[in-house]
């Protein structure tokens, strides 16, 4: 005989709109819930194919049905079904279709997704060698071009995707590509108004600098938007000298030439820091950061810093700065 929650989970799939919503509403409901989450896993082989099939439906069913898959796949197991089942690839279908209303929820599906590894091959399209990263390509065209302030934006949950990707050896070979400019594009997020679009854009490029033994060249192709994103962070909030700016691209100069906000967060700041160092250990990479007098930048930085763990970070590359061969150490000339 069924239990109550069998049957709730089998009216998901009734031919009755009403009934399939109610169904669903609850279920949304009991997902809210680690015991909810817990008593539902149990029917994961029923209930997941029932949830993704209602995902293309009306928003009145596909909303609730999204919302209980975003929570599900916090449970890693859970998580570990849906991608075998194939949900990565129903989920991007559904995302660019024109009429789809739930863009944001199935954007934090594919964050919760890719936190696994078979999840992050099955967006790479790993094996599909005529489709692999095409995926990633349509994510981050939107990611770069849905920044529109004045409504909801369905697809800042990306940068999170971005990050999750970029922790694995083949999604940063992919974001470093030259030919297909995707990391320059993701750069380019770094000064939205969005805190998660930046700190998405930040994790992404501290990631893609575990490369840089590999792929320093490809980095600093893109240096023109790469050391802004890296040292406009960690700059601290001083007008920097005319003395300072000279010694700077224009990009640089013109920014610290007057007074910014600070980023208050420090993972981002600290993210920045790492990246630096990373690029800094390689011998070109070094000489591309004291070419825009990046050294001043973080000595100053350093002088606003209060937070322990950003300080850390701000040290570990100082100290590398200072014992590094071939070069001096910063010097300690004051901003106006």
């Amino acid at each position: 005989m069924a239990t109550e929650l069998e049957e709730l989970v089998g009216f998901l799939s009734s031919p009755s709109p009403t009934v399939a919503k109610a169904a669903v509403d609850i279920v949304r409901g009991l997902t809210g819930s680690e015991d909810g989450l817990q008593s539902l896993a149990n029917y994961a082989k029923i209930l997941l194919p029932s949830l993704a099939r209602l995902l293309a439906g009306k928003k009145e069913v596909s909303e609730p049905a999204a919302e209980a898959l975003v929570n599900l796949s916090q449970n890693s197991g859970l998580a570990a079904k849906m991608v075998e089942m194939g949900m990565i690839n129903a989920a991007m279908d559904i995302l660019y279709k024109p009429d789809s209303s739930i863009g944001r929820l199935l954007a934090m599906l594919l964050v919760n997704l890719t936190q696994l590894d078979v999840g992050v091959a099955s967006l790479l399209q790993t094996g599909e060698e005529k489709m692999q990263g095409l995926y990633v390509l349509k994510l981050v065209r939107s990611f770069c071009r849905s920044s529109d302030e004045a409504r909801e934006d369905p697809f800042e949950h990306v940068g999170s995707v971005l990050v999750n990707i970029s922790k694995q050896e083949a999604g940063r070979k992919l974001l470093l590509d030259p030919r297909r400019g995707l990391l320059k594009q993701i750069i380019r997020q770094f000064d939205s108004s969005s805190p998660l679009r930046r700190k998405g854009v930040s994790g992404t490029i501290r990631n893609c600098c575990f490369e840089a033994e590999s792929q320093l060249q490809n980095l600093l192709l893109i240096s023109e938007f790469l050391w802004p994103a890296l040292l406009l962070p960690v700059a601290g909030n001083k007008i920097y000298s005319e003395q300072d700016r000279s010694k700077m691209p224009l990009e640089l100069g013109s920014a610290l030439s007057i007074e910014r906000e600070p980023v208050d967060d420090p993972e981002i700041r600290v993210q920045a820091l790492e990246a630096i160092y990373l690029i800094s250990l390689q011998e070109a990479g070094l000489r591309a950061f004291w070419s825009v007098n990046g050294p001043r930048i973080i000595q100053v930085g350093y002088e606003d810093e209060e937070d322990p763990k950003v300080m850390g970070a701000y040290e570990q590359l100082g100290s590398m700065l200072i014992n590094s061969s071939g070069t001096e150490e910063p010097t300690t000339e004051t901003s106006n």
